[in-house]
Formats: C-alpha cells, structure tokens, sequence
C-alpha cells in the first residue's frame, strides 16, 4: 500500500508529526513546525480539521464541561476546541509549505464538511481519529473518498473496530491502516499494550501501527520493532509554545532522537535469515577447527593427543573430530599444521 509516495509494504516505517494545536494561534508558527518538522526526519505532517461549531456545542451545561482528571478539567468542549484548532484559511499554505518540503501532508477531518473542504487539496490519506471512530457515518463518508484510511482505535472496542474495517471494505476501499493508541493525555506505559499492534495486523489482515500520546520515545521505538509501520507523534517547535497538547508533543530535539531511534530499530530487525554475511564468514576465522597438535609421522594414528580442535578455525570443521581418531596419517603431518580430509585415511 502506498499514501503518496511512500510505500508501507518496504521496511521503512511512515513517521508522522502531528501539527495538531501546537501553533500557538500563529500561521507562522504552524509553518516553521512543518519545516522543523522535515529536518527533524518525519516523513508526513498531520493536521486537524475543525472548528469548535462543528465539534459540539456552545453550552456550559455539566455534560459540555471537562472533568475526569484531564490536562483540561473545568473547561467546556467548545472552550477547549475553540482554543485549539487550526483555522480552515491556514490549510492552502501548510499544504503548500509540506509540498515545498517534501512532506506528505493530510488531515483528520471531523465533520463531514471538512472532507468536503479537504478534497481541494488532494490529500494522500484520511485520518480518523480515535473519538471519532464511532461516528460510522463520518467514516463511511471519508472511505467513499478512496483514499487510504489512517484509524486511531484508542476508545474502539474490538466489535466497533470490526464496524469500520467493513464499513470500509463496503465502500470498495480496502487501503485501511489500524492504529493501536491509547486516549489518554499524556498516556502512561502501562496502559500502551503494544503487543495489540501485531494482532491488530494477524486478525484484520490490514497494516498496523502506533499512535502515541506516550511520554519520551521509549514506545515508539518498541511499537516498530513489534511491527509497527505508521508511527504519529505530537510534534512542537518549542514546548513554551503551549497549548492543549504541548505536554504530551515532542520538541525539536527529542522528535530527532525518535526518528533516528526508529530508523536504528529499523536496521536491527532487518530480516529473517540464516545466512552469514561477509564479517561473519570473515569472523568464523576466531571459531575452532581441527590442528594438528603434535608432529605425526606417515601411518601414524591420529588421536586425541596429535589432533585437536582448538581456534583458528581455518581448519577441518570440529564436527569431523569422532570421525578422524583412529585414522591413519597418509602423510607426516607437522604441528600447527591444518588438517584436512586428505591427510588420513
């Protein structure tokens, strides 16, 4: 399956930065993150497609007021979105600005008239994301878009994951990427289950990966090496930047050692294989081999005294040691020398 040009059947892993909030309510910022983003190693940016109209409603009643134990506990959901999202009139230049920087570029749409709005600009993808992925309707719609979808399961049970994987396949859209993610902010270890992102892949027969509300870089790293091939991270130039998701988002720096901590990961698991490469054959010189360990004379038997299987191992495998006591010598065999099928009999 290919999202742009980036093609998820290779051994590389998509890493996306997710602009989301972290702007700071300014364009140029939003553009210098994609940029930063880019050097830091992300192969795509992400955005977020809303406003607060769209998400909920203008009401202070207790049901529209956060609570929980949340980064935003007290505030109303349309406080909270109105603070947070990216303006719709920003989305032609940050389009532009990832093109110009050789980034993919897509978003979660959370409406239907944000897929509308987003179809201008011929995104690779759709996110859905994970609070969204009981709104069948909406995922419907995104799917009829024949673009490869990009799903967020964090608050999904595994019937609803169900629900979507064939809502999809029933629009004739068989491009489904499952993302294992945990809805909390910032999410603790504990509760990552990473070993679901294999199974994701076994029981659905789709690609899978992580979406990461994590502190650090430790499971990101962990995700690939169990297989995942999409990696989303909250990315942000500066967390004095704030915002709604800057405590949970990696800067600069850290996005970096991420990546490159990926890619490493990447190196490491290379392929299954039984084959010695060249600096193992070359090593095999340090292994045991069979050494003549005392002057033989012609004729003479070899034994446990005259032959032994010592390093280097330039020599007889040690395999054929039972085989070769009790031989005779067809030639005077010299200590140090190697020895080799020929020189008993």
């Amino acid at each position: 399956m290919n999202i742009g040009h980036f093609n998820l059947d290779g051994t590389r892993t998509l890493i996306i930065a997710e602009l989301s909030a972290n702007h700071g309510h300014s364009l140029e910022t939003a553009k210098a993150t994609i940029r930063a983003a880019k050097k830091a190693g992300a192969d795509a940016i992400k955005l977020q497609t809303y406003t607060a109209d769209t998400l909920t409603l203008n009401c202070d009643k207790e049901d529209f007021v956060v609570k929980g134990g949340t980064l935003w506990d007290n505030k109303t959901l349309y406080e909270l979105y109105q603070d947070a999202y990216t303006p719709w009139e920003w989305h032609k230049e940050l389009f532009k600005v990832a093109k110009e920087e050789g980034l993919l570029c897509f978003s979660t749409p959370f409406d239907k008239s944000a897929v509308d709005f987003l179809e201008q600009f011929d995104p690779p993808a759709y996110k859905v994301a994970s609070f969204e992925i009981t709104d069948y309707e909406l995922v419907r719609y995104m799917a009829s878009k024949q673009r490869p979808m990009i799903i967020s399961t964090g608050i999904a049970t595994l019937g609803e994951i169900e629900d979507v994987v064939a809502i999809c396949k029933k629009e004739g859209n068989d491009n489904i990427i499952l993302l294992q993610c945990t809805s909390s902010y910032p999410a603790p270890l504990e509760g990552a289950n990473l070993l679901t992102i294999p199974d994701l892949a076994k029981h659905f027969g789709v690609i899978s990966g992580f979406s990461d509300h994590t502190l650090g870089i430790t499971a990101p790293i962990t995700a690939v090496a169990l297989g995942a091939k999409v990696i989303e991270k909250h990315f942000i130039l500066d967390k004095s930047i704030g915002g709604a998701d800057a405590s949970f988002s990696l800067d600069v720096e850290a996005f970096t050692q991420m990546v490159q901590a990926v890619r490493d990961t990447e190196k490491l698991l290379g392929k299954p294989t039984y084959n010695t490469d060249e600096k193992s054959i070359k090593g095999r010189q340090f292994s045991r081999s069979l050494y003549v360990a005392k002057e033989i004379a012609k004729g003479e038997v070899l034994s446990e005294e005259n032959v032994r299987s010592i390093r280097p191992g330039y020599g007889l495998h040690p395999k054929y040691l039972k085989e070769v006591l009790g031989k005779c010598a067809t030639k005077a065999l010299n200590f140090g020398e190697r020895l080799c099928k020929e020189d008993f009999e």
